[in-house]
């Protein structure tokens, strides 16, 4: 080829050469993603919306609501005959003992109202009296309260009649209602006292320890579980995986129940969080994230 022939097509060459290059080289491509981040793989999963119900909770103690003492009218007189003992039902009007007078002939003790006989002091051949102890003691219509003490800020979402769910220590789970509320707080502890009405068939003891839970309203917003909280000195922080590196996210939380906790600031739905935070993993740290899904069992 002619050496002027030569220099003209170089020119050309290296035009040809360069374009090939732009055309098969991926690392130039536009539409290419990025490479995947090398760093510890990490259990992720989405941030979302749920609904936690807003609970004030009662510890206190059962006591009968209305408990009555049953006393003859009369003095010197003798037990001859006992029909009930504590623990019993008993209606209006039940005949529970009889009583010798000392004129000889007998009365009747009757139940001036219907409900359980929590104590009985009658026996026979003992003395009864008008001004002595009780015969029996009698809780009317067997209506037992859940008296407890809950926090000032508590008492104000507290209202009559609303409903509760209450476990009692030796009688399990039982239904109950707010009955009544303190209008005053006890000044050195800043609590005030709730009495719940309890519902149930069951034989309650008095003096039984109870906790009651009353749903006072709901709150809806974004939730993450409890471990991926981080609690530190910054505050209170939530790891994001974005971009396949960590984001530190400083949150403002709400409301937690069974294992989620409420998120009202710094996370918005559909998030990337890392499920277990941990103090390990930094900010601009680059991660490999695994759903929660795809985790081996």
């Amino acid at each position: 080829m002619p050496a002027f022939a030569a220099r003209n097509l170089a020119p050309t060459l290296t035009a040809l050469i360069a374009a090939g290059l732009l055309c098969f080289s991926p690392a130039l491509a536009a539409d290419d993603p990025e490479p995947p981040a090398k760093g510890a793989a990490v259990t992720v999963l989405k941030a979302q919306k749920s609904c936690f119900a807003n609970i004030v909770e009662v510890s206190g103690t059962i006591i009968a609501r209305e408990e009555n003492q049953v006393r003859p009218e009369r003095i010197g007189l003798k037990v001859a005959e006992v029909m009930v003992d504590a623990g019993d039902s008993v209606t209006a009007g039940q005949v529970m003992a009889k009583l010798t007078l000392p004129e000889g002939g007998q009365i009747t003790v009757q139940a001036p109202v219907g409900g359980v006989i929590s104590a009985s002091t009658a026996s026979v051949g003992a003395m009864a009296s008008a001004k002595g102890e009780a015969l029996f003691s009698i809780i009317a219509r067997g209506e037992f309260d859940l008296v407890g003490m809950v926090p000032t800020r508590d008492i104000q979402k507290l209202q009559v009649n609303q409903t509760a769910r209450i476990k009692v220590i030796g009688a399990g789970e039982v239904d109950g209602k707010v009955r009544r509320l303190s209008t005053t707080v006890e000044p050195n502890s800043q609590l005030a006292q709730v009495f719940l009405g309890v519902t149930t068939n069951r034989r309650l003891l008095v003096n039984s320890s109870g906790r009651a839970q009353i749903k006072t309203g709901q709150s809806c917003g974004v939730s993450v579980p409890l471990t991926a909280i981080l609690y530190g000195s910054a505050g209170t922080v939530v790891q994001v995986v974005r971009r396949a590196r960590v984001e530190t996210r400083r949150v403002e939380t709400g409301l937690m129940s069974a294992g989620q906790v409420e998120i009202t600031s710094g996370v918005a739905e559909g998030d990337i969080v890392v499920a277990r935070a941990g103090a390990l993993l930094r900010e601009g740290d680059p991660v490999r994230a695994v759903t929660a899904s795809a985790e081996p069992k």
